[in-house]
């Protein structure tokens, strides 16, 4: 039995990792499918190997298809919606294991696609997807990139190899790269937080996309700070510095419902940069762009709409980290599922099921 993995960007491979082990302990061959990607194939060739998988290139979606068409594998799994699966699901079941869990509208909108299953996490979402989408399949398991930090099986790192003081509190700045905050952050941002060690980890488009240039230059400048540490493109997943950080300060980013599942305080910056057309009379196209579920995130973190607020909210949570605790549990319950170590181990049985 062979499970296909279709890895369009990068930034999926920390989720599918998981579930590819959980597969492998069942004696099932997972393949991964990786799209050539300027400036980043280095990058996913060397994390592909440090983590043995077995892997395949292709150009583009018509590369991937003629590839599962000969290949005929009996599971393909993706991480957005695909189109054109009339022929493949001759041969193929498909499932969608969405690559986050963030309050954009994407997340609903990827079930339009005719992919046959989707795993999903937690009550709150599968309700919602249900009542959308009544004929197509949906399967809660909860959210299988927490697993390794639960299973304590994430690789470690510690403050020392990032020229991090040991000593200090750690945050975690993991901001989306629209609409994002990092352009309303001063350039003295790290010196703000001097008392703290700041990891930022900022999406890959932040980094690579001649569109948010200015992001990258700001990223850069607070990286030549003493109490930073800035991720670049080869740090490929957010779980090892989530293990590390007391807190997180985020934006519409779903690594905040992510830090949260693991009961840890963050901050939601509600301020962020909009372009013109997303502004005034165009405010429709954020609102379109932005689901509700982006109302949760002030139930599981602390909501502030500018610096002096993040400079205050983060203190207080940083000495009281209990704050929140109760709003925390409950509604990561609700929108990411059981956070048991055991959601992977969950879509492997699925997938072999479907297959007995």
């Amino acid at each position: 039995m062979r499970v296909y993995f279709d890895i369009l960007h990068l930034y999926y491979l920390p989720q599918y990792l998981p579930v590819k082990n959980a597969l492998e302990a069942k004696n099932i061959e997972c393949i991964f499918i990786l799209y050539q990607q300027e400036h980043l194939n280095n990058t996913l060739e060397n994390y592909v190997k440090n983590h043995n998988l077995n892997y395949v290139w292709v150009n583009d979606r018509k590369d991937a298809k003629k590839i599962y068409l000969e290949a005929k594998p009996e599971w393909i799994i993706f991480g957005n919606a695909t189109d054109d699966l009339n022929e493949i699901h001759c041969f193929s079941k498909t499932a969608l294991l969405q690559h986050g869990i963030g309050p954009k509208a994407c997340y609903y909108d990827v079930s339009y696609s005719p992919i046959m299953y989707r795993f999903v996490e937690g009550k709150h979402r599968l309700e919602r997807l249900q009542k959308i989408f009544p004929k197509k399949i949906f399967i809660d398991t909860g959210y299988a990139k927490l697993d390794p930090i639960i299973n304590n099986t994430e690789t470690k790192i510690t403050l020392e190899s990032l020229a991090l003081d040991p000593t200090k509190k750690t945050i975690l700045y993991a901001p989306t790269f629209y609409p994002s905050s990092i352009e309303c952050l001063p350039q003295n941002f790290p010196d703000l937080f001097k008392e703290y060690n700041i990891i930022i980890k900022p999406h890959f488009f932040s980094l690579i996309k001649s569109k948010y240039k200015s992001q990258k230059e700001k990223l850069i400048n607070w990286s030549r700070y003493a109490n930073v540490y800035a991720c670049d493109v080869d740090d490929v997943s957010i779980l090892p510095f989530m293990q590390l950080a007391s807190l997180m300060i985020s934006d519409a980013s779903s690594t905040l419902f992510e830090f949260t599942a693991l009961n840890k305080p963050a901050i939601w910056c509600d301020f962020y940069k909009l372009r013109w057309s997303y502004r005034g009379i165009f405010k429709f196209r954020l609102n379109k762009r932005l689901d509700t579920d982006l109302s949760y995130f002030g139930k599981v973190a602390a909501r502030v709409t500018n610096i002096k607020e993040l400079i205050e909210n983060t203190k207080l949570h940083l000495n009281e980290p209990q704050l929140n605790e109760v709003n925390r549990l409950e509604m990561s319950e609700h929108l990411t599922g059981k956070v048991d170590g055991k959601c992977s181990e969950r879509i492997a049985e699925f997938i072999v099921g479907e297959c007995a």
